[in-house]
């Protein structure tokens, strides 16, 4: 059970301090900053194909998206072929900040786990899932790792 409980310390310590490095070199939560580098991955994004590259819901995903829109770093348009989709495009000053920005912890622990076998995350997801209910959290749709933050 130690090694258990050593393995979520040191996995939420990882996200916490990878939240820290972000605030501290460019002023954004990694939530944000995580976001801001999903974005740059394509010319234009909808929320919800946004929150499929994160790996979030969707409503968690609009919250820190309406925080960066609101922030000039990010912007909502209608697409040009279809006037009911919504686009989100990264602005230069986005740009710009994701030159000088670190990695993000939620990168590195998706890009982990994208090294496991199929087999391996269907065990682990069930595994996550039974403490995750015996823990009694919240059935709600989590916020996104530190989007609580103070930063912009």
């Amino acid at each position: 059970m130690t090694t258990v409980l050593d393995c979520v310390r040191r996995i939420v310590s990882a996200l916490h301090r990878g939240s820290r490095l972000a605030e501290k070199r460019v002023g954004m939560s990694s939530a944000q900053l995580f976001v801001l580098r999903a974005l740059s991955q394509a010319p234009a994004l909808s929320i919800n194909e946004l929150a499929q590259l994160t790996h979030t819901h969707q409503s968690s995903v609009s919250v820190v998206v309406r925080r960066l829109v609101e922030h000039g770093l990010v912007q909502r348009r209608k697409a040009s072929g279809d006037a009911r989709r919504l686009e989100l495009k990264l602005t230069s000053r986005a740009r710009a900040i994701l030159r000088q920005a670190p990695d993000t912890a939620q990168q590195r622990l998706i890009s982990s786990m994208g090294r496991m076998t199929a087999a391996q995350r269907r065990q682990l997801a069930t595994l996550m899932q039974c403490l995750v209910r015996d823990l009694g959290a919240k059935p709600a749709a989590p916020a996104m790792f530190f989007e609580d933050s103070s930063a912009i």
